[in-house]
């Protein structure tokens, strides 16, 4: 008979440490799905009152009450500057709590930790005073002007400013200042009083309606309570100001379809300098999500939404990769020097994968896929044995049989940092919320917070070390810069496959 020995007591304190941490980080995590942040803090408050506060048993209810506001603001940090209402409460909290004498004797590290996470988070209130002016921040792809892409990317809120552009029928434009959460009515208001369209301001509002249009023509015609347009348009979408008898005559901006064929930027430099460029670009948009973006981008549907300004920036920054890798390679008018492009494009993703940034690696290899370039049958015949041999190693590893097996195998073994192919993430969590129900029977289905929770500590996991490259400093290093991050494409497939067709006609 074999005798298993007890586990030791602080074996066991350990691990009912660990459980205990892991369900906390659940609920923080994933409590919107079926509470929103305002009611949660709302029924901690109550916990704590509930059933008195004296003995052992209130002294406990504090404590568990300290713990999860810890937790809390340690999560949500910066966010909470967004949530008025939820930054009342937990001063009150605070207040109760730095007002005990009990808990701070016997919690008293944990006591100052909430008083620095209070400072630091700096929660909005509305009736104190209100901070100065922020500066207006641009978004990426408005960027134009170099000294502006290579500033340091940070995160946006939605209350941050920005500048942006509404067109009218004739193209014609006016520049509004706006929160990045405006709705479509404040949007239009503020377009309407540059315009001074008429008088009466309700009247103004009314006249006009606000159009998302796509650079293949395609309309959308936004709802005036929708809000947070901004980080929805697609990379060549425009915004635009019309009647409802000229919405059927909004066409695109003609510089939108102009085509300049001719040696570009990515001819004249190496494919070292540019995969590294990508990589530390889309390192700093990545660090600007905040992990609870995620929840918010799939489960938004049940609970209204929040913003997601800086996951949406990040989606379509790769949407704009895969576009770019497309339209370097169809503007490129000479066969030998698309070739060598290919050639290029698929070192740049070898590069990629090796930085571990699985993003910028999987953009490069869709944009090669893209049926507009699979289809130059000439021009991938000049590519050399070796590199047609690695890119159908990297088709193997963006194939989504067997629900991305090869992908998850790879990064299964990489260890931070790591750049993760995001949509997947976006993928995985829709899945989850399709499958189960977050409410079983009235009660909350804990094993679908936990499978949720346990896919954002994913993402927790690849940031969990800074990113250091190794990059020269070479002469052309700001210019190699700028050109990556402020990428000119074509995203209109139309028109890819027009100029597809121009340069093999009858390549099948």
């Amino acid at each position: 008979m074999t005798i298993h020995p007890r586990p030791s007591q602080p074996f066991l304190r350990e691990r009912k440490t660990t459980y205990s941490y892991i369900l906390l980080d659940d609920i923080v995590l994933t409590h919107s799905l079926f509470l929103p942040t305002e009611k949660f803090l709302q029924e901690l408050h109550h916990f704590v009152w509930a059933g008195g506060m004296e003995g052992p048993e209130g002294l406990g209810r504090k404590q568990a009450c300290l713990a999860m506001l810890l937790h809390f603001l340690d999560t949500y940090q910066g966010l909470l500057q967004e949530e008025e209402g939820a930054g009342r409460i937990i001063k009150d909290l605070y207040l109760l709590i730095m007002k005990d004498e009990s808990l701070y004797q016997d919690l008293r590290e944990d006591t100052l930790r909430l008083h620095q996470l209070v400072e630091t988070v700096e929660l909005k209130i509305p009736e104190e005073t209100q901070p100065p002016s922020k500066q207006v921040k641009p978004l990426f792809r408005h960027f134009r002007r170099i000294d502006s892409c290579l500033q340091t990317r940070v995160a946006f809120r939605g209350s941050d400013e920005i500048f942006c552009r509404v067109y009218m029928p004739d193209h014609s434009y006016v520049t509004i200042r706006s929160r990045l959460s405006a709705s479509v009515q404040d949007i239009l208001g503020s377009v309407t009083e540059k315009l001074q369209y008429s008088e009466e301001p309700a009247e103004r509002e009314d006249s006009l309606i606000l159009v998302a249009v796509a650079s293949s023509g395609e309309k959308v015609l936004l709802q005036p309570t929708e809000d947070c347009v901004f980080t929805t348009l697609g990379i060549n979408s425009h915004l635009f100001a019309c009647t409802r008898d000229s919405y059927e005559s909004l066409v695109p901006l003609p510089e939108e379809i102009q085509v300049s064929p001719g040696d570009t930027e990515i001819h004249r430099v190496e494919p070292e300098d540019v995969a590294n460029h990508l990589t530390a670009f889309h390192w700093e948009l990545f660090r600007c999500v905040h992990e609870l973006e995620f929840v918010d981008y799939v489960f938004h549907g049940e609970r209204g939404r929040r913003e997601t300004a800086n996951l949406e920036l990040l989606l379509q920054r790769c949407s704009e990769v895969t576009h770019w890798v497309a339209t370097e390679v169809l503007l490129c008018e000479a066969a030998g020097k698309r070739a060598q492009l290919l050639k290029k494009f698929i070192k740049i993703a070898a590069i990629c994968k090796q930085n571990q940034d699985l993003l910028s690696f999987y953009a490069v290899v869709m944009g090669l896929d893209n049926a507009a370039v699979s289809r130059l049958r000439l021009t991938w015949e000049k590519l050399p044995g070796k590199f047609k041999n690695l890119f159908r190693k990297f088709e193997n590893l963006t194939d989504p049989c067997r629900n991305h097996k090869s992908y998850r195998d790879v990064i299964s073994k990489m260890k931070a940092p790591v750049i993760p192919f995001v949509p997947l993430i976006l993928k995985d969590l829709t899945f989850l919320h399709e499958g189960s129900k977050t409410l079983v029977d009235g009660l909350v289905n804990i094993e679908k917070l936990h499978s949720v929770a346990e896919k954002v500590r994913t993402v927790r996991k690849y940031r969990s070390r800074p990113l250091c490259l190794d990059m020269e400093a070479s002469p052309h290093h700001l210019q190699t810069k700028a050109y990556v991050r402020q990428f000119q494409v074509i995203d209109n497939q139309n028109l890819l496959f027009e100029l597809s067709y121009k340069l093999e006609a009858n390549s099948q």
